[in-house]
């Protein structure tokens, strides 16, 4: 006669494996949908900054590029027999921590270099439309994925969530930089904001390399 001890912890082991599944696909589902938008706000972030020659708008543009691979990590973490794997895990914090030193390194090299020279953007509503856009829809994008990665106590995942809500920050900043160029004139407005983008970023790529736990704040 079977033991129903042994029956129930089998029974508990496939909830449990199928509540992480739908948490993986969620992870993934999440991870593509805000691949779609950042590759849509790289290009109107780009183009924009080009045409109004705004360091803030390109660098910007330039993290939603390096999120756009933060969220292929993901995909990538929760793809075949990466599922689980806490190797895997440590390589993909690892990647994301990467992808915001290259931003902190190129956004904060043009900053000073577009202080240095004097350079002063030309005004770009553009920039200023998308920079409220996302600076309201990212941090919902950033909660949904918390939620995922905590579920899954996932590190990798609820970093890359902090580097969703860093987006949001960053578009704050962005906002108040174009913002002051355009109503006061402040032209070195943008290049700081640039320089708190690249500041940001060293700190959330410093909090990934170093591996620090899901429950972390990000």
């Amino acid at each position: 006669m079977s033991d129903p001890g042994v029956g129930l912890v089998q029974l508990g082991a496939i909830r449990s494996s199928a509540e992480r599944s739908k948490l993986e696909h969620r992870a993934r589902m999440l991870a593509w949908g805000g691949i779609a938008w950042h590759i849509v706000e790289f290009a109107i972030a780009i183009g924009a900054g080009i045409a109004a020659g705004s360091i803030a708008l390109i660098g910007f543009g330039a993290d939603s590029l390096i999120e756009a691979l933060a969220g292929l990590i993901v995909v990538w973490l929760f793809t075949g027999a990466r599922r689980g794997s806490h190797s895997a895990e440590r390589r993909a914090q690892i990647l994301i921590a990467v992808t915001l030193f290259m931003l902190a390194v190129y956004v904060g090299i043009e900053a000073v270099r577009a202080l240095a020279s004097g350079d002063h953007p030309e005004v770009s509503w553009v920039g200023i439309g998308l920079a409220a856009v996302t600076a309201a829809t990212m941090p919902l994008l950033a909660a949904a994925k918390r939620r995922v990665g905590t579920g899954l106590h996932s590190s990798a995942t609820v970093k890359e969530a902090g580097q969703t809500q860093l987006c949001a920050y960053l578009s704050i900043a962005l906002l108040l930089g174009l913002g002051a160029n355009a109503l006061l004139g402040w032209w070195w407005s943008d290049p700081l904001a640039a320089l708190v983008i690249a500041g940001v970023a060293v700190q959330e790529g410093r909090s990934s390399w170093r591996g620090e736990g899901c429950c972390d704040t990000c």
